[in-house]
């Protein structure tokens, strides 16, 4: 039997400045009803954003922030830069691979082990082969979803 998702927690670095960063789990998702699409969820408390009823004291759990984008991307960019808009990614020396977030808020520029990514890609295509992609699109709920 198959698994219906992938989902893995890595490590990640966000970088503050040249010489200063924080580590943070990143929880990678993919799944084959979105068969085009990633997902990268970091916890709340690296948000820019203040939670929209004022900020949370610890004792709150807060969802995580998610962005969602191309799996293509995040695949291309493990060997050369890639990106357009919001989201790029590029290889980075040691190994690697360096994600940049772009929101109104600022960016975020995180540091990956390149095996992680590319053993999160490689499950992902054991559900989806990359090229069938559009074997799993569902049109329909799609549209009734974007319809709301």
């Amino acid at each position: 039997m198959h698994p219906s998702a992938v989902e893995e927690t890595v490590q990640a670095s966000l970088l503050l400045t040249l010489h200063r960063s924080v580590r943070l789990r990143v929880t990678l998702a993919y799944r084959p009803e979105d068969p085009l699409a990633v997902r990268m969820g970091f916890p709340a408390e690296f948000s820019l954003d203040e939670p929209a009823d004022g900020p949370r004291d610890g004792g709150e759990a807060a969802d995580d922030i998610v962005w969602v984008f191309a799996r293509h991307l995040l695949s291309a960019g493990l060997e050369l830069p890639a990106g357009l808009g919001d989201v790029h990614v590029r290889p980075a020396t040691g190994r690697r691979t360096m994600v940049e977030l772009r929101a109104p808020e600022g960016t975020a520029l995180l540091r990956f082990d390149t095996a992680d990514l590319r053993r999160f890609l490689w499950r992902s295509r054991l559900l989806v082969p990359e090229g069938e992609e559009h074997l799993h699109l569902d049109a329909d709920r799609a549209l009734a979803e974007l319809l709301g």
